[in-house]
């Protein structure tokens, strides 16, 4: 049944063309791409491939099962935390999403960082193959919103002598999961983390942390929100943009920008408002994760503009262009437990940062909060002041400096090691 209400919902978020692409996608990829003609006729090319791939001077190899394919739209935490632990002498190989990913077998995509497509059996078994004979510590690295490995998975791994590295990234919700009810993969491979104390688990925000406590304690846990990749952010290029957007910059108000995704946690009606004061132009870029955007914003609304989704290349030169940058999310157990990467992406861009009453963003003195949504109006308006203010401006700096992706690798390190070594 969850499975129907996903593929339910996904058609409805997609409309019929679109599902039948991502549906056919799925097929191939689930019962295709398992027993590759390629593999199957040079095995030995694959093998030497595989040993070759584990020659480097690594500390630790971390297998990334989870679904979320790395070249989306959507560079989020994923792909960032798998770049980081790489640069860190972690050898990350990153689960292959053939829709999106255009890898039915391996490929490099950065030193230490590999592509690597788990469903291919032959594949897969060259690799536990490889590994049995490396003295290097192995862990499988999953994140809590998986669907994809089962709780029987995970015991099957450590029985191998294979870590498991459990990444509590949000509240668990069929919200997020695009379910009715919370998909039994998911609700289960969490009960295996909080019942097996050798299971690593890192979370991303204090609430999730105090979750954790009540139910473990605080062995192999460790602390690792979101962050940014702070020399990205800030290196900037020429770009020309279309025509939608220049007609925006022409108006001539302050624009308030939101980028991310547009879900049933995101007030629309804050938005709404905002735009009704017809001061600003209010601009939202992203992907319409649920039907929520059509079913709450039916009708063009007066100074509220939706450029769709960008990609993560290009977002910062519209961020770039905002007198304010927000996230106007609804206060639920969603976002009270959310580290929004958008956030220290905002930091590092160096505009005012406006948001809702979320947990983790009480915490950075470079953002302001509004409680209602009179307070928040009322926050655009001072962020306006603070855009050339220098004592703010280097609030800002500290706070995204503190959060490079780098020191959350690190910490996720740190606690792998202190598990190695104890």
């Amino acid at each position: 049944m969850t499975h129907l209400t996903k593929l339910w919902s996904a058609w409805r978020k997609y409309g019929t063309a679109r599902f039948c692409q991502k549906l056919l996608a799925w097929l191939r990829a689930n019962v295709l791409d398992r027993l590759s003609i390629p593999v199957l006729l040079h095995p030995r090319r694959y093998r030497a491939a595989i040993e070759e791939m584990l020659t480097g001077d690594y500390d630790r190899v971390l297998l990334w099962r989870s679904s979320f394919g790395y070249a989306v739209p959507l560079f989020q935490r994923p792909q960032h935390m798998a770049h980081a632990l790489a640069r860190q002498r972690c050898l990350v190989l990153y689960e292959v999403t053939t829709a999106t990913d255009g890898c039915a077998t391996l490929r490099m995509i950065a030193p230490g960082l590999w592509l690597f497509n788990f469903n291919n059996l032959l594949l897969r078994f060259f690799l536990e193959h490889a590994l049995e004979k490396k003295p290097l510590p192995r862990y499988i690295d999953l994140y809590s919103t998986d669907w994809k490995l089962s709780a029987r998975a995970l015991a099957r791994y450590a029985a191998r002598g294979c870590g498991i590295l459990y990444e509590y990234i949000d509240h668990l919700s069929p919200a997020l999961a695009g379910t009715a009810a919370l998909p039994r993969a998911i609700s289960e491979k969490f009960d295996y983390a909080m019942a097996h104390r050798a299971v690593t688990v890192v979370v991303t925000a204090e609430r999730l942390r105090q979750d954790v406590l009540r139910r473990r304690g605080e062995e192999n846990l460790v602390l690792a929100s979101n962050g940014v990749d702070l020399a990205f952010l800030r290196r900037f290029d020429r770009y020309s943009f279309e025509p939608e957007f220049l007609s925006i910059l022409a108006k001539g108000k302050p624009i308030v920008c939101y980028y991310g995704a547009l879900a049933s946690w995101f007030d629309y009606d804050l938005v709404r408002s905002l735009a009704a004061t017809g001061r600003y132009s209010v601009v939202l870029i992203g992907l319409k994760y649920d039907t929520s955007f059509d079913e709450q914003l039916p009708a063009p609304v007066s100074d509220l503009y939706y450029l769709g989704p960008r990609d993560y290349r290009v977002l910062k030169y519209y961020a770039h262009e905002a007198a304010v940058l927000m996230i106007p999310f609804l206060i639920n157990d969603i976002t009270r437990a959310t580290s929004p990467v958008k956030l220290f992406e905002y930091m590092a861009l160096g505009r005012p940062i406006v948001t809702t009453d979320m947990d983790e963003c009480r915490q950075y003195r470079s953002v302001l909060i509004g409680h209602s949504h009179a307070a928040f109006i009322s926050q655009i308006e001072h962020a306006l002041t603070l855009r050339n203010d220098a004592d703010y401006l280097a609030a800002l700096d500290r706070d995204a400096r503190a959060n490079d992706w780098s020191s959350k690798a690190a910490a996720i390190i740190e606690g792998l090691r202190a598990r190695e070594q104890g």
